[in-house]
């Protein structure tokens, strides 16, 4: 497919993308089936970092961040931009400057499967970057690739417009269409938890509350006053 940038996708509910990143990634995740984890190396340069938005996605040539510098124009506020490579690379392919740039176009954060640099001023401006290395190590701009097509980031299929949350957990990607109903499904397992919480406040084992005493009788295990 020739290299190209598409500039315009459908774009989630700003609603439902907020309940999400409020939602975190561990409850999003379980939301939907346990689906939709980035591989766990991805991690925040910071640890408060979190964020959620649509996916801007772009593919890189190893080494080469031409394709982010082509894809700054197509962010809009609130965006996310996942980027990949053609092949693996830990290259730091994004530092200050362009994180000054996306700040100033409202873009949310950035998720790279490769290198970032300039990490001490990225967090002391507290932009979100979560990412595979740290690396000084500079990139070239000569190779075209790809702004808004389908990626694969850090395991994941990544499509234009799905939303993306983040934090200390990891990245978790949402299919936009699936978006409305996980952040429901999200929802009720937040109340589920404030209930279990109260109960396990006031003393209840996790081990009766939850049956896991009569599914180890089940097992054999047997209890016993001394060894």
């Amino acid at each position: 497919m020739k290299p190209r940038v598409v500039r315009n996708f459908p774009r989630p509910n700003a609603d439902v993308v907020r309940r999400l990143g409020l939602q975190g990634v561990a409850t999003v995740h379980e939301a939907q089936n346990r689906t939709g984890l980035m591989r766990p190396y991805m991690r925040p340069i910071y640890p408060t970092a979190r964020l959620s938005g649509p996916a801007v996605t772009v593919s890189c040539a190893p080494g080469d961040n031409l394709m982010i510098h082509a894809a700054v124009e197509v962010c809009k506020p609130g965006d996310v931009l996942v980027v990949t490579t053609f092949a693996e690379s830990t290259d730091g392919f994004f530092g200050e400057l362009l994180a000054t740039s996306l700040r100033a176009h409202g873009v949310a954060g950035l998720i790279i499967d490769a290198g970032v640099r300039d990490v001490a001023d990225l967090t002391a401006m507290e932009f979100p970057v979560w990412s595979k290395a740290i690396s000084a190590q500079g990139t070239v701009k000569a190779t075209p690739g790809w702004v808004n097509t389908d990626v694969v980031c850090a395991g994941m299929t990544v499509h234009p417009g799905d939303v993306i949350v983040a934090d200390m957990d990891g990245v978790v990607v949402v299919p936009q269409e699936l978006a409305a109903e996980v952040a429901a499904l999200g929802d009720t397992r937040i109340a589920k938890e404030e209930k279990s919480r109260q109960e396990l406040k006031a003393g209840v084992l996790s081990l009766d509350r939850s049956g896991l005493r009569a599914k180890l009788v089940e097992m054999g295990v047997e209890w016993v006053e001394e060894a």
